[in-house]
């Protein structure tokens, strides 16, 4: 395990969060992005996934086809052109009427979600929504009940433990290592540690028995790690808690980005027009 980061940042409800201002009313088409350390994929409405692919598979984005490592991007100009090559296939070149919405790592830093929002706004569309994943995945796959959710999120760099409360941020921890660190055939001994050092650190700072609730009503397991047993199976064993697996976890992520698109696309077209401007 490379590093361990952790943080409260506080966040508001993915379902008051994004809903399009008035002058974006014209808005009609969307594209939702999972941009992860070693898979791309994208999400249009009415037809689903339609980009599944290695960021390194695409071509000429970057020294050794890496534009995003541990989350973070560390060539913007090949992700920009990876980025733009998807929105061009999904959208068209005019994407005057589109949003593209994106998802970032929990605790991903002032600079990288500047960084994302520049990249996405020079593709030229009406509007960009950056969201944290695990909102995403909550979006997808959590109870809609707003109790207490705990958001494990196992991707090839990256491991993120997220608790969520009534769809905001309560407590968030990430560790710099995924399945990638994994030799063939190695057990999962160090990844699954991680998580467990990450919830006893919530557990200690949990102040109203919010981690608990979650535990009880099992922690959600997102992607491309939660498709492995012999790691789902050590995760329950070391926290003592049933888990849940999302339906597809390693496309989880990008399913939550696109149903929050399309509640944007809804609430756009249901917005009624300004004063003075024709609908």
């Amino acid at each position: 395990m490379r590093s361990l980061r952790d943080g409260q940042r506080q966040a508001r409800s993915v379902h008051r969060q994004h809903r399009p201002h008035p002058q974006h009313r014209g808005i009609t088409r969307g594209l939702a992005i999972d941009l992860g350390s070693s898979r791309t994929r994208a999400w249009i409405p009415g037809q689903g996934v339609v980009t599944d692919t290695g960021s390194d598979q695409a071509g000429a984005y970057g020294h050794d086809g890496r534009p995003v490592r541990r989350g973070r991007i560390v060539d913007a100009e090949s992700c920009g052109r990876m980025l733009d090559r998807i929105a061009d296939t999904a959208l068209g070149a005019d994407r005057s009427d589109t949003v593209i919405v994106l998802s970032h790592p929990v605790l991903a830093g002032p600079g990288d979600r500047a960084a994302v929002r520049e990249i996405l706004t020079a593709l030229g569309p009406s509007s960009v929504i950056v969201l944290d994943s695990a909102r995403a995945a909550a979006a997808c796959a959590g109870p809609q009940d707003g109790g207490p959710l705990l958001v494990v999120d196992i991707g090839a760099e990256l491991t993120e433990v997220t608790l969520l409360v009534d769809g905001r941020v309560r407590d968030a921890r990430l560790a710099e290592t995924g399945t990638s660190d994994l030799d063939p055939g190695e057990t999962p001994t160090a990844l699954v540690r991680a998580v467990l050092d990450m919830v006893t650190g919530m557990w200690h700072q949990d102040r109203n028995g919010a981690l608990l609730g979650a535990l009880r009503r099992g922690p959600l397991l997102a992607g491309g790690g939660a498709l492995r047993p012999d790691i789902t199976h050590r995760i329950a064993g070391s926290l003592g808690a049933p888990v849940r697996l999302a339906d597809d976890p390693a496309t989880t992520v990008v399913r939550g980005a696109g149903l929050i698109l399309s509640s944007v696309l809804r609430h756009t077209s249901a917005a009624p027009a300004l004063p003075g401007r024709s609908g």
